[in-house]
């Protein structure tokens, strides 16, 4: 078993020494912006927290316990202790989080949840563990095409084929980018796991097996650029994918919906009455550094007053759903967990619709509206349905 001289960052990782910054948004407001941090409120659960157990745990000064586990997965590879932390080590914060994680699946002790969720991706090649003939459910009555040269691949992503939520906002953004007269094609049933959240819980063989599968699939069909329906696939195809020779030109939908509007290629003229807010994804903002086409589209819409939630941009809260935890969700369960926080948060600004961009969050701030019994008072969704809206689709 791995000894701390030989983990890959085992020079580094005792350069914390648990300042606490790591916890704060970027903007100092409070203490509370790890999303496991925040919902347990022990030292264990932040990030300076586990790099000490890890360093512990390698050194054979701890054993493994079901308890240590649950505290490494609970992490959602936010970023936010990466973009507060202020050593020069800050970049590898998350790896050293991710190769611990990695470890721990190379020996077979990780929790069950962890572990159903890696083997029905091996398995069935989403998290669900639903047959993946019925991947292009989403598409029914659609008359979207399959790839064949157009000039984008619509990359929809497992959440987006499966749950049946995210498949609404997979045919808004379809129905969306038709009305544009947007070249693009699917893959329906053929379409692989992007793999991004089983790279951040750390399962490095699993991930490249899917990176490889579906670089190679891309290459065969001639794509050359792809838009994607969730930033967890926009990170993946777009930062690892050409570790393993994947280049493609990649955006994510927002980005090109913003392109099309402000080009005038896209009608949404007819707009609609509403007091909207925006909900950063973590994927998009602090990993890939994307926080204004969401904005500038919402702004752009007659009849929409835009509001800011208090914590925005870099200091955005998470919504608790990344590394696999929009299944797993170690962090819900209480009033303390992300997803509750950030839609009481925006129930404050006094927006009647909390946005997304992302089909995580919209699962996971959706589950928080209904357990804060703020149905009557605010809507989770996705920019593709408020472009749709604006577009005058209707579902």
């Amino acid at each position: 078993m791995m000894a701390l001289a030989d983990f890959e960052y085992g020079d580094t990782i005792h350069r914390c020494f648990r300042c606490g910054y790591c916890k704060f948004p970027v903007d100092w407001t409070d203490v509370n912006n790890c999303p496991a941090y925040a919902r347990y409120r022990m030292e264990t659960y932040s990030c300076g927290g586990r790099l000490w157990l890890t360093r512990a745990w390698l050194s054979d000064e701890i054993d493994w316990t079901a308890h240590f586990a649950h505290i490494m997965f609970s992490c959602t590879a936010c970023k936010n202790c990466e973009a507060k932390c202020p050593l020069s080590f800050n970049v590898d914060i998350l790896n050293m989080i991710t190769a611990a994680k990695g470890e721990m699946v190379e020996r077979g002790t990780i929790p069950p949840l962890v572990k159903e969720f890696l083997e029905n991706i091996q398995r069935h090649g989403n998290p669900y563990g639903t047959p993946k003939a019925k991947r292009g459910d989403w598409l029914d009555g659609m008359g979207l095409k399959p790839y064949q040269g157009q000039d984008y691949l619509y990359y929809v992503g497992c959440i987006g084929s499966y749950d049946t939520r995210a498949q609404e906002i997979a045919r808004a953004l379809g129905a969306v980018l038709d009305r544009a007269g947007v070249s693009f094609g699917v893959l329906g049933v053929e379409e692989g796991c992007d793999g991004n959240d089983v790279n951040m819980i750390g399962e490095q063989g699993l991930f490249e097996v899917l990176a490889e599968d579906n670089i190679a699939q891309f290459k065969d069909l001639g794509v050359h650029r792809i838009v994607t329906l969730s930033p967890h696939a926009y990170n993946a195809i777009k930062n690892e994918y050409p570790c393993y020779e994947g280049d493609f030109e990649v955006l994510h939908y927002t980005q090109l919906l913003q392109c099309l509007i402000s080009d005038g290629d896209l009608d949404i003229s007819k707009g609609f009455e509403a007091r909207v807010t925006f909900h950063d994804p973590c994927f998009l903002g602090r990993w890939n550094g994307e926080y204004e086409a969401s904005r500038e589209i919402l702004q752009a819409i007659p009849g929409v007053t835009f509001i800011e939630l208090e914590k925005n941009r870099e200091s955005a809260l998470c919504c608790g759903g990344g590394g696999g935890n929009f299944y797993i969700d170690f962090l819900g369960g209480s009033p303390d967990s992300p997803s509750r926080r950030r839609v009481r948060e925006a129930h404050e600004t006094g927006a009647n619709i909390l946005a997304v961009a992302c089909p995580s969050c919209l699962n996971m701030l959706e589950d928080a509206v209904k357990s804060e019994e703020l149905e009557d008072k605010i809507s989770v969704q996705d920019i593709s349905e408020i472009v749709a809206k604006a577009c005058g689709i209707t579902a």
